[in-house]
C-alpha cells in the first residue's frame, strides 16, 4: 500500500476533519429513469429523462389537454407510453410556470434533469420536493434521436432518397378524426395552449373552432390530395407531417394548387398570394411548406397501393400525382431553415403521434442531395 495520500483521499480526511460529511451519492452524476424506479427509498438523486405527459391517476398519463402544471412524467425514451416505465415527478409551486406541461406543452419529448426526493406519488415510483429542473424549456430538439437515420449515413442522391424512404416508412398511422386531435398538439400557438396556429395565414385561432363553416379551421393538406388522388385515406391522407391547421376560407382559396412565386393577394391571408395554377403562403413558412412537401415525395413511392409522388417543376398538375415547382420549393426551403416551431412540430410527431420523422427538418442539406 502507497505510504502517499491520493489528492482525492486527502481532501476528503481534511473535509472530515472540518465537520463536512461526504455523501456516497454523486450530486455531479445523474440515473437513469429505470434506475430511479427501481430505487424508492426516499434518497435524494438527480434524474435524467424525456417529458412524456402529465400523470393524473396511478396508471394514467396524459399527452395533451393537461389539467395543471402540478406534475409531469419521465422515462428514458421521448417514445415510451408504459407507465409502467416512467417516473412521476411532482412540480413544486416555484418550478410549474417553467416546468408544467400546461404552461410549457412545448417540453413534450424534450430531456430534462431533476433534482429531489424518491417517493412514490401517485402510488407509483416518484420523485418528490423538487430543488431543481434543468434543461428543456426553449432547447432545440437534436437532428438525429439515436441511431434513427444509420441506414442513410454515407448515402447520397437516389440511394439517400431510397434509405430514407425505408426509414420514414416505419410509421403509425392515425385515422381522418384522430387528425384533428393531433394537430391540437403538434400545432398548439406556444404562446396560447388553448389556440393552434394556421399554417398559410399564421392566425391563432382556438382550438375548439374546428370544423367547416366559415372563420373555423380545418385540415389543410398542404400536398393537394387531388394530386394522388389519395383523398383523406389513412396513409397519405392522414399524414401529419403535412397535415396543418388552416382557416376554411384560405383552405378553399389554396384548393389543388401547386407552388410557385407570384400571383394576386389571399383574403384573409396576409403575405398569401394566388393565381390560376399557383398558390404562395406568407414568407415565414414557405421552407415549411417545401419540407412538407419533399417528405412527401419520399414517403410515398408507389409501394403501399397509393401513387408514386413526386415533384415537378410545373404547375397545374391537376390530378397526376405531382407538386411542382421544384425550383421554388428549393429556393423556398434555403431561405426559410427550420426554426423552433417546426422543430418541435417534428418532435411532437416522432414521439407522441406517427414515431416517424420529417428528414428534411432534420437535414435540410438532403435536400440538394436528393434533388440537386
Amino acid at each position: 500500500m502507497s505510504r502517499f495520500f491520493r489528492p482525492a483521499l486527502l481532501v476528503t480526511a481534511v473535509l472530515a476533519l472540518l465537520g463536512f460529511g461526504i455523501t456516497p451519492s454523486n450530486a455531479a452524476t445523474t440515473i437513469t429513469v429505470a434506475t430511479a424506479i427501481g430505487r424508492q427509498d426516499n434518497s435524494t438523486a438527480s434524474v435524467t429523462g424525456y417529458v412524456v405527459g402529465q400523470p393524473t391517476a396511478t396508471s394514467t398519463v396524459v399527452r395533451s389537454n393537461f389539467p395543471n402544471d402540478y406534475a409531469l412524467a419521465l422515462a428514458d425514451s421521448a417514445s415510451q407510453t408504459s407507465t409502467s416505465s416512467m417516473l412521476y415527478v411532482q412540480i413544486p409551486t416555484a418550478f410549474r410556470a417553467s416546468y408544467g406541461l400546461q404552461s410549457n406543452p412545448s417540453l413534450l419529448g424534450k430531456q430534462i434533469t431533476v433534482t429531489g426526493t424518491l417517493a412514490a406519488y401517485f402510488s407509483h415510483p416518484g420523485l418528490k420536493n423538487a430543488t431543481a429542473f434543468t434543461g428543456g424549456g426553449g432547447s432545440d430538439p437534436g437532428p438525429d434521436p439515436g441511431d434513427y437515420y444509420a441506414g442513410a449515413e454515407g448515402k447520397t442522391g437516389a440511394a439517400l432518397k431510397s434509405a430514407l424512404h425505408t426509414i420514414i416508412s416505419s410509421q403509425t398511422k392515425l385515422t381522418y378524426d384522430q387528425v384533428w386531435d393531433a394537430l391540437k398538439v403538434t400545432d398548439q400557438d406556444p404562446n396560447n395552449s388553448s389556440n393552434v396556429i394556421e399554417i398559410y395565414s399564421g392566425r391563432s385561432i382556438s382550438k375548439s373552432l374546428n370544423g367547416g363553416d366559415a372563420d373555423d379551421w380545418n385540415r389543410e393538406h398542404v400536398w393537394a390530395k387531388s394530386h394522388g388522388d389519395f383523398g383523406t385515406a389513412t396513409g397519405p391522407g392522414t399524414d401529419v407531417h403535412h397535415l396543418r391547421p388552416e382557416d376554411v376560407t384560405v383552405n378553399s382559396a389554396r384548393g389543388n394548387l401547386d407552388f410557385d412565386n407570384g400571383g394576386t393577394s389571399v383574403a384573409q391571408c396576409s403575405g398569401c398570394t394566388a393565381d390560376s395554377d399557383s398558390f404562395a403562403p406568407r414568407a415565414a413558412v414557405r421552407g415549411d411548406v417545401a419540407r412538407m412537401i419533399f417528405y412527401m415525395a419520399v414517403r410515398y413511392e408507389g409501394d403501399d397501393g397509393f401513387a408514386n409522388l413526386e415533384l415537378n417543376n410545373s404547375v397545374g398538375n391537376g390530378t397526376a400525382p405531382y407538386i411542382g415547382k421544384l425550383t421554388v420549393l428549393k429556393a423556398w426551403a434555403a431561405a426559410d431553415p427550420p426554426d423552433a416551431f417546426e422543430k418541435n412540430r417534428n418532435e411532437v410527431i416522432y414521439s407522441q403521434f406517427q414515431h416517424n420523422r420529417n428528414p428534411f427538418i432534420d437535414h435540410p442539406e438532403w435536400v440538394a442531395s436528393i434533388w440537386p
